[in-house]
């Protein structure tokens, strides 16, 4: 055996003993969303490899070395100062903490820090964190949402909780949340289900959404005919990258939906657009909510997700 193919499987070996070792210490009633993958056998050859991606997951997935703390009150400062800096009302502009692939610690730390809104991407991490969290928080579906899982999210997280699904871009998604919500109305007769609709401003073909005004309109006035249940609250987009007509084509929609379908002020329609590096722009340009995730709570832990 060559000495390069030694000092490779001395490695993998050392990897092996120290992931092994952190595992056996690890506390077994650790929230994170982890994988569940079996490598039992003793022989796999992925197994020393997966040892090693698990060992490096698991201090950040429970949050070592993030100050969650300081870094929400950053963007608070910041968004309180964009706001000054672009004349908008003080606290005209609310912050959605974006906690996907997050564990429950971290959460916490956040609504300790007094932080209520928080995002999710993926339905079924949602359910399960909805249960975990204090019954104060408001969620927001911020990711696609497949429409055979959009009863199921209705009515495992409750309309108290669910405050909005921001990614309504379709007749069919919609029709199946009218439907889940109206199962609900027995116990809470009147809530409706806030949305959101989702448009594709960028043009790009990797983003979801509807393609430009007309259709957003069409689907506002269908929704708003044949969806007693839901409520049409907002619009949302994701923008491109340096792009920031994005944001201005947006604002553009939501006026043309609110005073050619819904017949309202469009200061009365949210907009939902900004993330962790164009917030900033997202202010200058008029957005009522904006969606920061990794300037909270750090980089995505896909590693610890069982639902992509």
């Amino acid at each position: 055996m060559s000495k390069s193919s030694k000092a490779l499987c001395a490695a993998s070996y050392y990897c092996y003993l120290l992931s092994s070792s952190s595992l056996l210490l690890a506390p077994t009633t650790s929230k994170a969303w982890t994988t569940t993958t079996n490598y039992n056998h003793p022989r796999s050859s992925s197994r020393s490899n997966y040892l090693c991606r698990r060992k490096m997951s698991t201090s950040s997935s429970t949050g070592e070395g993030v100050d969650i703390e300081s870094n929400l009150a950053h963007v608070r400062s910041k968004i309180t100062e964009f706001e000054t800096k672009y004349n908008r009302s003080e606290n005209s502009v609310r912050l959605v903490a974006v906690s996907k692939t997050k564990p429950i610690e971290l959460l916490m730390k956040a609504y300790e820090s007094g932080q209520r809104r928080f995002g999710e991407n993926y339905a079924q991490e949602l359910m399960g964190k909805a249960t975990e969290m204090p019954s104060d928080v408001e969620w927001h579906f911020i990711g696609p949402l497949q429409s055979n899982k959009a009863a199921p999210l209705v009515k495992k997280v409750g309309l108290d909780k669910l405050k909005c699904i921001e990614t309504v871009s379709t007749m069919k998604l919609a029709t199946k949340l009218d439907r889940a919500v109206e199962t609900l109305w027995v116990d809470s007769p009147g809530i409706k289900l806030g949305i959101y609709l989702q448009v594709n401003t960028s043009g790009e073909e990797s983003k979801s959404g509807l393609n430009n005004a007309a259709e957003a309109c069409a689907l506002a006035k269908e929704i708003a005919t044949e969806c007693p249940h839901l409520e049409i609250q907002g619009l949302m987009t994701i923008g491109a990258p340096k792009d920031f007509t994005c944001f201005d084509k947006l604002v553009e929609y939501r006026t043309q939906v609110a005073t050619t379908v819904l017949d309202v002020d469009p200061q009365t329609l949210e907009l939902s657009m900004g993330m962790s590096g164009d917030y900033e722009e997202a202010i200058a340009r008029g957005t009522t909510s904006v969606r920061v995730g990794s300037t909270i709570f750090g980089n995505r832990e896909y590693s610890n997700l069982t639902e992509k």
